[in-house]
């Protein structure tokens, strides 16, 4: 009787003991799958031989509101207020299954959207280790576009290229805690795109350099960002145009919901350069056009484009809402004293969405974009509808 009432006792504190580790530590699988029918065309004029361009694609959407992707995430409570964190996310075309990230050189990441590791606390931060997000796409494009980083060439990346879900491989975040609604975040990364390289004695920096940071306030209905981004071209494959030459970004925006409708609005300029024009703008599409290295990091010593944002958002009856705006990338100075400074690039979108759940919405997107990438006669337009489910 004695040892039953034992080994009962046992299995008990057993399973106490794995009660508390199970709170303790937690690994979190999720994920967002989207798809539906979509339409894109570009049009233009080649400037080199003068003959009409064109292209068209009608078919089965991947990503038309917000890109597919999976992850693990996951925390382990250390004791007094610190935790272990990590995050691992993987992009995905759902048209085919493949992988939807890859390097310069053509290189496929796993976990292309994010590979961190780190430590957070609530009374001192966050500390994150690996390849991430920039500021920029963290704190701008969402206080500043009704659409942030989503709806395909709707999103505010189209002229505030810093903000395009740019993301650094080989960087350290540092983000402070909230403060009455304040937020301040710095990073660092020791070569943006693809494994870090030695630097030989007397030799080149291999590597390129880039670091950001950002203030955001979010209180009630305002949400506000100041953030800036520079990275310095290597002598490597990673960035395309001059050498040696540091491309510098900075942006402001923010909004105001007045619940019937939310404003945004954003400026900011680039220097010296471009960062990573979105995909569903690439030109390289368009055969004859430009070549497939449009979307990488660009160096342009001299070069000045100033970024422009305006967009609303609204509730339609209890499960809908519309949403619109504009961007425009105006080249107000050309690179290495060309007399072409470039079209500007303005698109215009409105979309529409359904909840038809929390976890499921439809939706609907036009947009209209001229001056494509700055070209003086290339236009593209995308129209778009489709699920949505997140898990």
């Amino acid at each position: 009787m004695k040892k039953t009432l034992l080994a009962a006792a046992l299995v008990a504190g057993f399973a106490g003991l794995t009660g508390v580790a199970q709170a303790e530590t937690s690994v979190t699988l999720y994920g967002l799958l989207d798809s539906g029918i979509g339409y894109q065309q570009f049009r233009g004029t080649n400037e080199d031989t003068g003959s009409s361009v064109k292209a068209r694609n009608i078919g089965l959407l991947s990503g038309g509101q917000s890109s597919n992707r999976w992850g693990l995430k996951g925390t382990e409570d250390l004791g007094d207020g610190l935790k272990a964190v990590f995050v691992l996310e993987n992009g995905f075309d759902i048209g085919t299954g493949t992988s939807s990230n890859s390097t310069s050189t053509g290189t496929n990441r796993f976990f292309g959207r994010q590979a961190t590791v780190g430590l957070m606390s609530d009374a001192w931060g966050r500390l994150d280790f690996g390849r991430q997000t920039n500021i920029a796409t963290k704190y701008f494009a969402w206080a500043a576009s009704p659409f942030g980083t989503d709806y395909s060439q709707a999103q505010v990346g189209t002229a505030f290229s810093a903000a395009a879900n740019q993301r650094y491989d080989n960087m350290i975040m540092y983000q402070t805690p909230s403060f009455s609604g304040f937020q301040f975040g710095v990073g660092y990364s020791f070569n943006a795109d693809g494994n870090q390289q030695f630097k030989k004695s007397g030799g080149e920096q291999p590597n390129t350099r880039a670091w950001t940071t950002g203030l955001r306030y979010t209180n009630g209905p305002i949400a506000a960002a100041l953030v800036y981004d520079q990275f310095k071209s290597a002598d490597t494959a990673t960035v395309i145009g001059d050498r040696d030459v540091s491309v510098k970004s900075w942006s402001i925006g923010g909004s105001y919901d007045f619940e019937v409708v939310k404003v945004f609005a954003g400026f900011g300029q680039t220097r010296n350069g471009w960062f990573t024009l979105p995909s569903a703008l690439l030109p390289s599409k368009v055969a004859g056009y430009y070549g497939a290295d449009v979307g990488n990091l660009i160096a342009a010593d001299g070069a000045k484009i100033n970024s422009y944002t305006l967009g609303l958002s609204a509730p339609v009856g209890i499960n809908g809402k519309v949403l619109a705006g504009w961007t425009m990338a105006d080249p107000r100075r050309s690179a290495n004293g060309s007399d072409e400074r470039g079209s500007k690039q303005n698109v215009y979108s409105l979309a529409y969405t359904y909840a038809l759940s929390k976890r499921t919405d439809l939706y609907a997107i036009g947009s209209y974009a001229q001056h494509v990438a700055f070209a003086d006669d290339l236009k593209s337009t995308f129209i778009g509808a489709g699920v949505r489910h997140q898990f």
